[in-house]
Parts: C-alpha cells; structure tokens; sequence
C-alpha cells in the first residue's frame, strides 16, 4: 500500500524507479498508468484528474511495458501482430483495421530493436530478450504522451539486457520522446539519459529528485536496508556491497 507520495513528472524527464521487492514500485506505476485508483489524495495524469475523467480515453495515452501484458497475450500470436496491435491498446489485430503505414511503422520499430527477424514467429516462441523488445516496440506503436515499464529487464540475460539498455538510452536521448518511468532493482540497469531518480521503501517514495542526488551511497543503502556502494562509470551506475 503507498501512503503519503507526492511525485510530479515533468516532458522531458527520464525516471528511473527503485526499490525492494514488495516496496510499492509497481502499484506507483499501476497508478500513473490509470490502471489503479487511489483510496486517497488525487492523481492527474496528463492534464486529467482520475475520477473526473473517462480512463477510456485516458489509458491509451500512456503505453504500459509489464508483465501483466505479456500474460494477456496469446503465445501463437505472430510478433509482428503483437507489435501492430498496440496502435489501438488491442490484443488482437482482428479487433482493429490496420493500414499500410501502420504495418511498416511495427516493421520500423522491429528493426529499431534490433529484432526484425522475429516478426514472422509466434510470441511465445522468441526469447526473454526478444519479446521485451517486441513489448517495447508495442508500446511506442500507439504514439504514448507517457512510457511506463516495469521491470523489463527481470529474467534477461546478459547480453538481452545490454540491447535493452542501449535501446531504452536511445529514447531517452530523443526529447521528441514522451517523459520515460522505468521500475527496477538495480542500479546497473539505469540506462544512460535518464534524468531522475526515485526510491521506493515500505509503500513510501522515500526520495526523488534528480538522478546524482537520489541515487547515492547513504540512500540507496538506507532504501534497501543493506550497506552498498554506489558509483558511475563512463555514464553507467553500479552498486556493491560494502
């Protein structure tokens, strides 16, 4: 349960999110995404105050990139589809008409993540890495005013979850793109670019602010409840025990 959180992004901004599991990270994002209503205070979303306003036309401005979707979608379902699908927050493309552009834009944003030679096969088929980069390209299909993942790079490898990094650092570099809120576990998994931090602990954001200040030695320690060292090299985060 999140209490007493007063948070505010802003276009432009980069978030990061951490925190330990069960913190809250994921009903925050639950909430910025109108999937979830808050029992108290209040929660504007792009100019609109939930509760005031029909989450039908608020939802799919915001593209949401979480397990939850993942488990909503039929394995057999091709990637490519899977990708096109997410112009109208479908999940099926029989549900919608799709033009010619919408097609080469999936195609497009395939190859942007580096996985173009997945969309002929089914879902469930690609790997872990694969079908992340297929979720993101999903999301960005829509045009979102807001991107939201959760925890996309859990159960990737080493090598899926440089490809994400570099991917996702490469939307954070184009202003062009709508504000960014990414929730993680670990420091090693900020992407470059990102702008702002927040820390998550016991249903509280306990800090948040930019990036430098937020994600430091005595506060990350103090948000995790073990002692760690935080430190960035050539403009990538890392954290270890001390």
């Amino acid at each position: 349960m999140l209490r007493g959180v007063d948070w505010r992004v802003d276009v432009g901004e980069r978030w990061v999110i951490l925190g330990p599991n069960g913190a809250g990270k994921t009903t925050l994002l639950q909430v910025a995404g109108a999937r979830l209503w808050p029992t108290a205070g209040t929660v504007e979303i792009l100019g609109a105050r939930l509760g005031t306003v029909d989450v039908r036309t608020l939802r799919p401005r915001v593209a949401l990139v979480s397990g939850a979707v993942t488990r909503q979608l039929r394995a057999d379902v091709l990637a490519r589809d899977v990708v096109a699908s997410g112009r109208y927050g479908a999940l099926e493309t029989w549900w919608n008409r799709y033009t010619e552009e919408d097609w080469e834009k999936a195609d497009a944003l395939l190859a942007l993540g580096g996985v173009a030679d997945v969309g002929d096969r089914p879902f469930g088929v690609i790997s872990e890495g694969e079908r992340q980069q297929v979720l993101l390209a999903r999301a960005l299909m829509s045009n979102p005013e807001l991107l939201l993942l959760d925890e996309p790079f859990a159960g990737l490898d080493l090598g899926a979850r440089e490809r994400l990094l570099l991917r996702l650092a490469d939307l954070a570099a184009d202003l062009s793109n709508p504000p960014i809120v990414l929730v993680t576990h670990h420091c090693e998994e900020i992407p470059p670019g990102f702008t702002h931090g927040g820390l998550v602990s016991d249903g509280e954001l306990v800090a948040s602010g930019r990036l430098p200040e937020v994600v430091s030695s005595a506060l990350v320690s103090a948000c995790f409840g073990i002692d760690v060292t935080v430190g960035r090299t050539d403009g990538r985060w890392w954290s270890r025990a001390t």
